[in-house]
């Protein structure tokens, strides 16, 4: 028995890290994937190095809840073995790294309750999420197109456009549809003012605006006369030569015949006759 044995190792060899075994002694996986009932959780949180381990599995259990949950202190206690002290400051922990929001809020009927927000990833907003309620906006006053253009006169002189005026004002008499403001019959003046101008009678424009209208209600009815005055304009009266002066007629001394003449006297007949006799 003291016989010594050289070739004997004096302990046990341990097996060579990386040859037969690559993970000997360390963690080995054995995953299956998850198609329901799973959560996804960022190693963010699952190796935080400042949360407690109750903290962590509170915060894994929390992100796995439906929203509207309850997650106050009570329930926790009641769901698990731990404390209420020990679920509380872990509450804290993840509060104070950004895991959990907790605020007061005042119920319309005067009850305060709090309200507590998960946040899987801190410091981030929640992209594809509903957005928060927006206050309604006032709705913006609709404004009205401005009328189209209508023609100006040559010379609009006040009687002139007093007419226009009077003539405007007078055709919701044809058709109470043409009730027109006093804003629209101040644009609309000038242009009947034109027609006028162009030696249109009152009759003729008063028919051109009035005639044919549509038989359904007209929502702006100085469009359409605006339209009208610019589109039917007649174009201004011939400026022709003036016709000569007719002279009166007088009767010859000589023949009794009638003739044109500026004063009383013989006809041409009878004045190419006198040299003659003579």
């Amino acid at each position: 028995m003291d016989t010594q044995n050289p070739s004997a190792p004096s302990r046990a060899q341990s097996r060579v890290t990386g040859k037969n075994h690559p993970h000997a002694g360390g963690l080995v996986h054995d995953h299956t994937r998850h198609t329901t009932r799973f959560t996804v959780v960022g190693n963010h949180l699952a190796q935080h190095p400042d949360l407690s381990l109750v903290a962590i599995g509170l915060a894994l259990h929390i992100q796995s809840l439906p929203a509207g949950a309850r997650v106050d202190i009570k329930t926790l206690t009641a769901r698990f073995q731990e404390g209420a002290t020990r679920i509380s400051a872990a509450l804290r922990e993840l509060e104070t790294h950004g895991y959990l929001r907790r605020e007061r809020e005042r119920l319309p009927g005067g009850r305060i309750i709090t309200r507590t927000t998960s946040c899987n990833q801190p410091g981030r907003h929640r992209e594809n999420g509903p957005a928060p309620a927006k206050k309604p906006r006032p709705p913006r006053p609709t404004r009205k197109k401005p009328l189209p253009a209508v023609p100006r006169p040559a010379c609009p002189a006040p009687e002139l456009l007093q007419q226009a005026t009077d003539l405007l004002a007078g055709l919701r008499c044809h058709d109470p549809r043409l009730l027109l403001s006093a804003h629209d019959t101040a644009h609309l003046a000038p242009g009947v003012a034109a027609w006028l101008e162009r030696d249109v009678s009152p009759d003729a424009v008063r028919h051109a605006l009035t005639a044919d209208l549509p038989p359904e209600p007209l929502c702006r009815p100085a469009a359409l006369l605006a339209h009208r005055l610019a589109a039917q304009l007649p174009p201004p009266p011939p400026f022709g030569a003036p016709e000569p002066q007719r002279l009166p007629l007088q009767t010859c001394d000589g023949c009794d015949r009638a003739f044109r003449a500026p004063a009383p006297g013989r006809c041409r007949d009878c004045r190419t006759d006198l040299p003659e006799a003579a």
